[in-house]
């Protein structure tokens, strides 16, 4: 079993959205294969409580647009670590302290891991005013 196209379009979706508010660390795994309740993870870290907040919600207006609704929502107040449960995706956006504490990568290591845009790994300024923000094609 491989998470199904309509998880892995959440989670490609869910990390666009992060990258626009600078999540930083983004991971997705396929977890289909060991758990029975979600198809995939995505973990993606902000610097501070205000920026996991603006991370959580901006990925909940995109995947609105996708017609997405989370399940269940916990951590939003504290904003150190908020779960995002959207059935067939569980988006953990964690606070750095939180992500490099808890290590969540490492318990789904052996999970492959689902490819994400490359745009989420551009510049997040351009260099110069006249640099594009995105890099160049081959």
């Amino acid at each position: 079993m491989t998470a199904t196209d309509h998880a892995v379009t959440l989670v490609r979706t869910a990390a666009l959205a992060a990258a626009d508010k600078l999540a930083t660390d983004q991971l997705a795994f396929d977890v289909s294969e060991q758990l029975a309740i979600t198809d995939a993870f995505l973990l993606a870290s902000g610097a501070n409580d205000r920026q996991v907040r603006a991370i959580v919600e901006e990925i909940e207006d995109k995947l609105r647009e996708l017609d997405a609704k989370p399940i269940r929502r916990e951590g939003h107040r504290d904003g150190r670590w908020v779960l995002l449960d959207y059935g067939d995706v569980v988006i953990h956006v964690q606070h750095a302290e939180e992500r490099e504490f808890y290590a969540l990568e490492r318990l789904w290591r052996d999970c492959p891991v689902i490819d994400l845009p490359a745009e989420i790994n551009w510049p997040t300024a351009p260099s110069s005013p006249s640099s594009p923000a995105a890099p160049a094609e081959d």
